[in-house]
């Protein structure tokens, strides 16, 4: 009985062993996990070429999805000139409001409103030959920007390095030219740009690796699941279309199409441009989120209006349309003061446009011919404003009025309007007729 007892036990230390020795290995193997990254997922998102609102579309639909899918990781890998600080800014606060890790990593180039983005992240990695810095404010014509908006984007550079627990005076010198920081090339009119080793050596950089598997490895995530994410057909139109450098480009196309398309019998070609720049404009600038239902509604209004004007006198139906028509545009724009420099540029290329195909064409053709009454009565189409009665030359008669110098003479018993050559004439006078030019019966006293 007591061998039995004693079999029992040990067969029952045995499994408690067995039991001890498989949770030590399912540890074990989650801990390996968790070191590699296995059984975890990165989102791999590329940031590249200009910095605009259809880049901050693009962010913000696959950030969504990837904190959606559980993601456990977002890299970001960033080659970008900058761009707007607008679209930057709003990136900026996307990224601040992530609850999932993020990483940069800079493959060429992060500047301007790029290295913004970057400090808005939790980690920077760097390539051996990638920059980040150079980002002052600089309007479309090249020049810097006025005092308030280098001292709005100043801060925000400072706040967005603080925020991750980099020091801000770094972040100062790349927006400001008169921080001189002369170890790092900084000062004198000179913008911050850091390469991998001074990022690293003041704290922006994390670390210089060739690839991303270098990365992943370094930041333990070498066995992870990677999805990459790339810009839809629709992502990447409304990025062309809401560059700053191609709205007004593309607003000159669409009032050139439409103007021509007065000037052409028909419609043609000048009209189907005129109409796709307006529908690339707004169907790019949809799709980047700028332009809502109401500012497509108010274009419809305007267009209807400026139809009605046609049909309508007065003017005031063309006027309001085209105020909405360009109250349409500005609300779609990503940036009021450029919408607004980039319509004035399209309506002085519209102005030039439509002054030359008057001259070149005048107003009797296409649209405007509609204006113009073609139809003429000539004399060789039997079509006479008065009866020129040339057999009256010669004849003689008598006054039966005074001619001051015109009155009334009777000639073979027919009573004409007449007048003399200048002078005058007394009643009951004897004339002769001498010319006579469509009603006018020119006499002179005999």
């Amino acid at each position: 009985m007591g061998s039995t007892r004693l079999r029992k036990y040990i067969i029952s230390m045995m499994a408690v062993l067995a039991f001890v020795l498989a949770t030590a290995q399912v540890i074990s193997a989650q801990a390996n996990d968790e070191a590699d990254g296995s059984g975890k997922q990165v989102y791999v998102i590329p940031i590249e070429k200009e910095v605009e609102m259809g880049l901050k579309a693009f962010l913000q639909r696959t950030t969504s999805e990837a904190e959606e899918k559980g993601a456990d990781h977002i890299l970001f890998e960033i080659d970008t000139p900058g761009g707007a600080v607008a679209a930057a800014e709003q990136i900026g606060e996307l990224l601040q409001g992530l609850k999932i890790e993020t990483t940069a990593f800079i493959t060429n180039r992060a500047l301007s409103a790029g290295s913004y983005i970057a400090l808005n992240t939790d980690n920077i990695y760097m390539k051996p030959n990638a920059t980040m810095g150079a980002s002052g404010v600089i309007n479309q014509d090249g020049t810097a920007a006025d005092k308030k908006a280098q001292s709005a984007w100043l801060s925000a550079m400072k706040s967005a390095a603080e925020s991750k627990g980099r020091d801000p005076q770094y972040a100062a010198a790349m927006a400001n030219p008169s921080i001189d920081l002369p170890k790092y090339g900084a000062g004198e009119g000179k913008y911050l740009t850091l390469g991998p080793s001074n990022a690293k050596d003041v704290g922006y950089s994390d670390g210089t690796v060739e690839n991303r598997q270098a990365l992943l490895k370094d930041l333990g995530l070498q066995k992870a699941a990677v999805v990459e994410k790339e810009l839809t057909i629709s992502e990447h139109i409304a990025r062309f279309i809401t560059n700053p450098v191609v709205v007004p480009i593309l607003l000159s196309i669409a009032s050139l199409g439409l103007i021509g398309e007065l000037f052409s019998p028909g419609f043609g070609i000048p009209g189907i441009m005129g109409i796709a720049g307006l529908v690339l404009f707004f169907y790019g600038h949809a799709v980047a989120g700028l332009a809502g239902m109401e500012a497509i509604i108010l274009l419809i209004i305007g267009v209807g209006l400026v139809i009605a004007e046609f049909f309508l006198p007065g003017g005031i139906a063309g006027l309001l349309g085209f105020v909405a028509i360009i109250g349409s545009l500005l609300m779609s724009g990503q940036d009021l003061g450029h919408m607004t420099m980039s319509i004035s540029i399209a309506f002085i290329v519209t102005v030039i446009a439509a002054v030359i195909m008057f001259r070149k064409m005048g107003m009797r053709k296409g649209f405007f011919r509609n204006f113009i009454l073609e139809d003429q009565t000539t004399t060789e189409k039997g079509y006479v404003s008065s009866e020129n009665r040339l057999e009256l030359i010669g004849l003689e008669g008598e006054t039966i009025t005074p001619l001051r110098p015109s009155g009334t003479a009777v000639f073979n018993d027919e009573r004409l309007d007449v007048v003399t050559e200048g002078g005058f004439i007394e009643k009951n006078k004897p004339v002769k007729i001498i010319k006579v030019e469509g009603v006018r019966v020119i006499v002179r006293e005999l």
